[in-house]
Parts: C-alpha cells; structure tokens; sequence
C-alpha cells in the first residue's frame, strides 16, 4: 500500500503514518494540497495530513481543501504528542556558533515563540513547508549558522544536533492527523471498542431564524456528544459559512441518519465526511491506542 504524506522524511506526519501503516510505501510530498491530490490521481492508496493541534488550532489549509477541492473520506484520525526542539549542524555546534536564522513550520515557530522571544530575540525566523523541509535544509547548508525547530526523528534522519530539547511552551501539545483515502478503497485502520467519531458539514439555510439553534438541538434531544463545532467561510460571499460538526460516535442505522433527515427538513446541507476511529500514538512506547475523541 502507498501512503502519502507531508514531507519530507523526518516530519511529524511521517511519524504518523509510520504508526498507522508501519509496512506501507510512504511518498512524502511537498505540501498538503499535494497530498490529497495525490488520492484523486492514484498515485497513492491513503494520505495522512494534520488537521488540528492543541496550540495553534485547526489547519484550515487542510479544511478548506478538503470541502473546495478534494472532498475525500475521512477513514480515521491519530493524534501523536509534539516535542519541537532546535536542531542544527553538528559542525556548527563543534565551533561553539550560535544560529543567525532559525526556520521551520509556521505552527512549529508558533508554538515554540516563549522560547525563541527569551533565547533567541534577535535571530529572525522563516517559513518553510514543513519540520522536516527546515531540518533538511540545515543539513544541506552545513556552511551556514542556520538552525531548524523540528522532531527528534529529523535529527536522526538529517544527522543533526538537538541543541536545545523541549522548547515548546506547553508540554500537553498534540497533534491530530487524518487519513484519508480514494472512494473505492478497502483500508483497514486499527480499531477498538472506544474511540470512534462522525464529521459531518452543515450549511445553514439563508434566512432561516434560529437555524443554528435548531441544529444543535437535533443532536442534543438525541443525547448525541459533540466534541467540535467549527465554522469556515464557504468562499460564496460575506457572512456565509458551513459548519463542521464531530460526534463521538460512528455512524448507525438510527440516530446519525435521524439528525440528517430533520437538518434537511429544516433546509440545510448536510454531508457525512467520514465516520472512522480514533487512535493515539505514544512516541515512547511506539504503541498506537484507541483514544477518546
């Protein structure tokens, strides 16, 4: 099985792909819209792409490709904990030099910004694709006092030093992945008895009072837990939006299609993108568990 992913080697969501699918091909590509793109051309079976992190929220570069361009299944989600730490050439290092430009993901820069504002004020950053892009391209400019924020795995890939471990500011940072997967594929995602979600997309009717009110109530009558409710911009005018809503809980015969059923009555648009598990991978122990969503 081929399994794409945002690459390259070294990222955090080849480590999640790796958890998921330990014998599988992985292609790493460059960004997230080439990964979905990658299912719908055949290039590959599945694609593991981040969708949420505790810091930085969403990646909404991943929804909105994911409604506007690709509209792929969601066949399951794994969340893997995030420790970012400042990696840089193992040359540099042996000549004491401290880095002049610090680079990597825009939410890893983020998410790293009490630590690079009280130790490094004064060295500018810059963006690149991902963890692993940044740690590649230290690795390749060894002649450079270039530092990247990146995983422990792209330190190992790349052959470069941790020089500072753990420099996160909140240590519960987690990351969540889904898989998505062409419409006829057959793939099978480690299950449990737990730990199971439905994503549905909801478009509210244009002048319909109280319609927001009326939806959230045909889950909550029946005792359905929502663990998210997010609006995006539909892209068809000012103030209009959709809603992505997530249940904790697969899809049945009964009650998922009962909520769908009186949302249409009431004019809205409702889609199932997906109901699959949930899962969990623990870096230490390398072992993937159901997790609640």
């Amino acid at each position: 099985m081929k399994v794409s992913y945002l690459g390259p080697v070294g990222t955090f969501t080849e480590m999640a792909a790796k958890a998921l699918f330990p014998s599988s091909e992985r292609l790493p590509f460059k960004t997230i819209p080439a990964c979905m793109e990658s299912i719908a051309e055949k290039k590959a079976d599945v694609a593991v792409v981040p969708i949420e992190n505790t810091i930085e929220g969403s990646v909404n570069l991943t929804i909105d490709y994911l409604i506007h361009k690709q509209r792929l299944p969601i066949i399951g989600t794994i969340t893997i904990p995030i420790a970012q730490h400042l990696l840089m050439h193992p040359d540099q290092v042996a000549k004491g030099l401290k880095p002049t430009k610090i680079i990597s993901h825009p939410h890893a820069i983020a998410q790293c910004h009490d630590f690079l504002e009280g130790t490094y004020p004064d060295v500018d950053t810059e963006y690149m694709n991902s963890t692993g892009e940044a740690a590649k391209v230290v690795a390749t400019h060894q002649g450079e006092t270039v530092a990247a924020i990146a995983n422990e795995l792209a330190a190992e890939e790349y052959g470069l030093q941790i020089v500072n471990r753990d420099i996160h500011d909140y240590d519960n940072n987690h990351t969540r992945f889904i898989v998505l997967a062409n419409h006829e594929a057959e793939i099978v995602i480690p299950t449990a008895n737990n730990g199971f979600k439905t994503t549905l997309m909801v478009t509210l009717p244009a002048d319909y009072s109280g319609a927001l009110h009326q939806v959230l109530s045909a889950f909550a009558w029946r005792k359905l837990n929502l663990s998210k409710i997010e609006s995006r911009p539909t892209k068809t005018g000012l103030g209009n939006y959709f809603f992505l809503i997530d249940v904790d809980q697969l899809a049945d015969e009964v009650l998922i299609p009962g909520v769908k059923s009186e949302l249409e009555a009431l004019g809205c648009g409702v889609e199932i993108l997906g109901s699959y598990p949930c899962l969990t991978y623990q870096v230490e122990s390398k072992k993937i568990s159901p997790t609640s969503c």
